[in-house]
This record gives structure tokens, sequence and C-alpha cells, in this order.
């Protein structure tokens, strides 16, 4: 007997999503005479249209008319899946031999997500499938030139434009969706026939069973889902249903934790974060993928501008939260929940008018960065060459067998590197480094200019960053250098400085590095085969990556404070000698706040709380616990802490030969300095 299998949940979700399908006649005919066909007439047809336009309900209706055929379908989402060629390769079953059965059908559903591996696909994958394969891809942008210009293709391919659906098909939709007839011709007057357009005011209509709005006003304006959302903002079951879709449009991903967070604590009566979050994932417009729920974009869009636009003191606070909850995990284990934090960090940071251009927001989060392989030194080099010329080659070079653990690569479809780039401790480097690199003399000059850094502090350089392409232009790779640069200075726990000295035209990122805090540090500027490098440096001995980022928040959405604030200038370190200096002046200044205020110390970490007064009496006091520390001690308590008039009266008030009271005295001011030396570098105990 043969085996009876269970019916699944997951198909009667399907079975539910094919009776409410409605429309696309002319799509489903076109399909289905390619899958019944002899020799099908095409074997690639590619569906292109805007978000919400339907394109993910079609390739379910075209799974069921392959498999009534009796085709094999391969259903793959490029949101789920990694576009990477082994990836895509171990979820697609392998060729049958020829005459093995019934006709492959593959399906490939948001191809944008995939495009990273589109040359690879066309020019790889599809070729080596069976002749009698037929292959839909599904994605908002139509096809590039790879497939239209290409005479093979051009043979082989069918674009499918996908546009709104027509009258009949919208009312037979609203018919499945058991919306009442007599709102038909309003509810597609509205939509136009969008059908995720269409979706949303079902869900509207649903909020109010049995109560027919008195009229749908979205007549009178182009932006249908736009007013749509106005009006299901309206309708939602309480106003913390509606703060969470707020949230949902806001954060990257929306999880139920960061939900709960960015919420806040809420009133007694209100739902909890576990059942609005369920109420999320049910709504037509709000979609799950492995790490929580996102929102349709055009819904994501329209939600959130309502809010930035209607209560900006609500869209703040929100944002706010978002960014609290996120840095938790940025500052948290490395690896990849760490980068994947930054990259939804970073996300927060779209609708900046400034930062908007300079980042490839279609791609972010679709690559990954790698570690540099010995197979990739000509591909890097020969990026570097054609980039920036033979001179800056050779010292990529250098830096290949160098410093490798400095590289972050990033791969393309066939792991070939797609772009790189390379960060440098310049605190580590030596003078032979410095000599075979022009950019890395020029770079520790300019920190050392102020003052050299303390021991163990770290100072980093972004030396390369390119793209193999697009060179330092809006790209998949400058997405990943971003969040690789910066988790690399994260786990800097002494870091003091950072410079940006990649980009030998600075024109368009100048305003990029100033949107984040960096100042154009010109003495640093050097020049490699005749390419002048402009150098941007910010310093973090002010309270490290944490602070800077804390002073991005405000920048993020495009509110910049009534007074900007003044340039970073660089806090100066002092030298071991300085250090000392400044301590014993600070000794005779104890008692005079206005010099004490304009000592060297008070920008040193040893005044971070505002009291170096304070802090001086503290290393005195910290004289005792030497068995011989009472007599230093009691020699800098007469003349700096409870100072007698001259030193001579001090030593007369001490009871010792002057000589002596000397000789306590300048070992306790060194015993001193040398302690808040040690506080200084490593904080005060």
């Amino acid at each position: 007997m043969g085996v009876v299998l269970e019916e699944t949940i997951a198909d009667r979700l399907r079975a539910a999503r094919r009776r409410r399908f409605a429309g696309r006649t002319e799509e489903l005919e076109l399909f289905r005479t390619a899958v019944t066909s002899a020799e099908p007439p095409f074997t690639v047809l590619f569906v292109h249209g805007p978000g919400g336009v339907g394109k993910s309900a079609l390739l379910d209706a075209f799974a069921a008319v392959a498999e009534e055929a009796g085709a094999a379908v391969t259903v793959l989402d490029g949101r789920t899946v990694a576009p990477a060629p082994h990836v895509v390769r171990a979820v697609v079953p392998a060729p049958r031999p020829a005459g093995g059965g019934a006709r492959r059908v593959l399906l490939l559903d948001t191809y944008e997500r995939l495009m990273p591996i589109d040359d690879w696909i066309r020019d790889a994958f599809v070729p080596d499938l069976p002749a009698g394969t037929v292959v839909v891809l599904a994605g908002r942008e139509a096809p590039g030139p790879g497939w239209t210009a290409d005479p093979g293709w051009r043979e082989l391919l069918r674009v499918l434009p996908l546009r709104n659906l027509a009258p009949d098909d919208g009312a037979a939709y609203l018919r499945a969706e058991g919306v009442p007839a007599a709102l038909h011709q309003r509810v597609l007057a509205a939509t136009h026939g969008h059908p995720l357009a269409l979706a949303l005011l079902t869900d509207v209509l649903a909020q109010r069973p049995g109560a027919a709005p008195a009229r749908i006003d979205l007549t009178d304006t182009p932006d249908v889902v736009r007013r749509l959302l106005d009006r299901f903002l309206e309708e939602v079951p309480t106003e913390w249903h509606r703060r969470a879709l707020e949230v949902c449009a806001h954060a990257m991903i929306t999880t139920q934790d960061l939900l709960r967070d960015a919420l806040g604590d809420l009133p007694e009566g209100a739902p909890d974060a576990a059942t609005l979050f369920g109420w999320m994932r049910r709504l037509s417009f709000v979609s799950a993928c492995p790490g929580g729920l996102y929102p349709h974009d055009v819904a994501r869009d329209v939600l959130d501008a309502d809010l930035r636009w209607r209560d900006r003191s609500c869209y703040l606070r929100v944002h706010r939260r978002i960014r609290r909850h996120l840095l938790d995990r940025v500052f948290g284990p490395g690896g990849p929940a760490q980068r994947q934090a930054i990259t939804e960090l970073t996300f927060l940071q779209r609708v900046n008018p400034v930062v908007r251009s300079y980042l490839a927001w279609t791609c972010l989060g679709t690559h990954r960065p790698g570690a540099l392989r010995p197979g990739d030194h000509a591909a890097i080099r020969a990026m570097t060459e054609r980039h920036e010329g033979p001179a800056s080659a050779a010292i990529a070079a250098y830096w290949l067998d160098r410093a490798p653990a400095g590289f972050v690569v990033v791969r393309g479809p066939a792991d070939e590197p797609l772009g790189f780039g390379l960060q440098l401790r310049l605190d580590t480097l030596t003078a032979a480094d410095r000599a075979a690199d022009p950019g890395a003399a020029a770079l520790w000059e300019h920190v050392h200019r102020d003052g050299p850094p303390a021991p163990g502090d770290a100072v980093i350089a972004s030396r390369f960053a390119m793209d193999a392409e697009h060179y330092q232009r809006p790209s998949a790779t400058f997405n990943v250098l971003l969040v690789a640069f910066m988790q690399r200075r994260i786990a800097e726990p002494r870091l003091a400085g950072d410079l940006l000295a990649a980009y030998p035209d600075d024109g368009d990122l100048a305003g990029f590095f100033r949107y984040g805090g960096y100042h154009r540090a010109e003495d640093a500027d050097f020049t490699v085969g005749g390419r002048r490098n402009h150098v941007f440096a910010y310093d973090h001995r002010g309270g490290g990556i944490g602070a800077w980022l804390e002073r991005l928040a405000e920048r993020e959405l495009g509110y910049e404070p009534a007074q900007p604030p003044p340039m970073p200038v660089p806090a100066r370190t002092l030298s071991r000698a300085e250090f000392t200096a400044a301590v014993r002046r600070a000794l005779r200044d104890l008692h005079d706040p206005g010099a004490l205020a304009r000592s060297p110390l008070a920008g040193s970490r040893l005044a971070a709380g505002g009291d170096l007064a304070g802090t001086l009496r503290a290393a005195a006091d910290a004289l005792r616990a030497d068995p011989r520390g009472e007599r230093r001690h009691r020699a800098v308590d007469r003349t700096y802490l409870r100072p007698a008039p001259t030193q001579e009266r001090a030593a007369e008030l001490l009871g010792l030969p002057f000589s002596t009271y000397r000789r306590h005295l300048t070992e306790g001011v060194r015993r001193i300095a040398d302690t808040l030396w040690r506080w200084e570098l490593d904080g005060r105990p």
C-alpha cells in the first residue's frame, strides 16, 4: 500500500492563498503555455514591478499551474537565501539525467536580493539546467543589459512588467476577501487596482466589520498608499497598535524585544509587546524573516514619513529608544550578531539627507566581509592599480605581506574579491613600515604633532577602501566596509584616534565625513603617484567610540542643533616628562581654580570627573600606603595641601633640616606623579 502523507499547515496556507488569488489571466496563460508546450517558447520569464504590485502572489499562482501540469517545482525566495552560488546550488535540486521525467520549473522570488550574483545566475547557473526547464525571476528591477543585450538571451528571455490589477480582477480580489459588493466601486476607485493598496484597505475595513465607512477619500491624490495608510492608522484597534507599527516602520528588523524597548513602559490595560508583535505579523503588509518582522517598503516609507511630519517629538523618542536597544547589541559579543546590529544601526540613518546618497540601501546587509586569502593578492593589486595607479598598487602589495590581518575582503558570486579595505594600527607600525608607505609616515607625524599617544592607546587608519568596479561610489562594498571598520573600532578597548586616509578625491565624501564629526587634517595629506590623499581625523580620547556614537544621534535624523558644535580639536597627549612637569605645576596651583582649569592636566582622564584638585589630593594620600611614605606625605602636605608661607617655614614646622625636607618633598612629588600617570593610563582604581 502507498504511504498517505498527512496534510500540513503549510499545505492549508498554500491552498488558502490560491483560493483568494484573483486576476492576472494573461500572465497565467502565458506561463501555462510555457509549462505545457513540448518546447517552451522561452527559458526565463523575468517578472518585474514596484513593491506591492503582487509579484509573490503571482509566483504562487504559477506554482499551482506548474503542479497541475505535473511539473517538478522549486521555489526560492531571495529574502531567505544568501546571495552566494554555493547556497543557491545547495537548495536547488541537481539536474536529472536526460529523459528523466517531468519538466522542471524554478521560481526565484525577490530577485533584487540576488542581484549580487545576477551574472553568475545568467551565465553559469541557468545554462547548466536541463533544456526544458522554465525559470521565473521576479523582482523590482527590470533585467539588466547582461540579459537584454545578449543575442542568445534575447531569444530565450520573456520580460513581463507587472502592473496594477484591471477593474474586473480587482473586484474578484475584493469578493475573495469578503468585502461587501456595495463598496467595490469606491475601493477600486480609491486604490486604482494597486494590489498592496487593496490588501491594506481590506485590513482597514476588517477593523470595523459590518460598519461601512461613509466615504473613502483617496481619489484626490496620486499617493494612494500614503492616503490609505493614513486611513488605516486611524482604524487600528488602539493607540498602542499604531505605535507598534511606527516602531516596525522605523527599525530595519523588529523583534519582540526591540518592540518592548521602543514602546517603553506600557500603562495598565495596554496590550503587551507579545500581543502587538503577534498582531503585526498577521497584517498583509508586514512580512517575517528569520530575524523578525519588517513592513513592505511602501508601507515603511509612508508610516515613517507620516510620524516624522506629524509628531516630531514622538519620532525622536522612537528613534532614540530603538537606537539604545541596538547599541546594547552593538557593544555585546562580537561576530555576526554584532555585525547585524551595526547594520541595523546604520539603517536608522537612511532618512538623513547627507547620508542617504552615500550608501547602497537596497543591498545593505546582503554581503559579508571576509578575511584575506593568498589567492586574493593578484586581484587586490589589479584593482588598486586600475583605480589608483602602480605606485599605490605597490604599497598595497607591501601591506598584503606585512599586515594581512588588517584587510577586509568583500567577495563576489564566484568567491572572487568584489572589493577590499585596509585598516592599520598606526601605533604598532615600525620605522620600516613608515618608510615603505608615505601615507603611514604622514599619518604618524600628524598623530605626534600634538603629542604622542599614551602607551597602550590604539590609533587606527583606513588606508585603502575600494570596490572593483565602482571604486568609492555607493556600492555593496562600501556598505560592508562601513560596518566592518566600525566593528573593528568597537573591538579596540582604548581607541584614541581614527583617521580616514583612503580617499584621493574627497569632493563627494567630505560631507559624509563631516556628518560623522571628522575634521579635515590637511597637515596629514600625502601624495602617492601624483594623487593626493585627503585625510580626515577624529580624536576619541574624549570618551571613546561610545561617546562618538552618541554624538551622531541627533544628526541621524537631519535635525541639527541651533548652535552646531565646534570642530573637534584633538586632545593633546603629554609625554611622560611633560606630564610630570604638569603635575608639579598643578600642585603649586592647587588652591587657584582658575590656574588649575588652564593646566595641561585639565584635558586628561584625571580631570574627567571635573575635580582635578580632588584627584591630586587623593594621589598625595596614596603616599601613606608605603611605610616610608608618611614622611613624604608630611612634606607634600605642608608645601601644597596646607602650605606654609615658605619652604623654609615648612621645614621648620616639620622639625627637619632643610636639605632633608627637600629630599622628602622631591621624592613625594615624584611618587605622586608616578601614581597619577598610572591612573591616567589605566583608570583610577
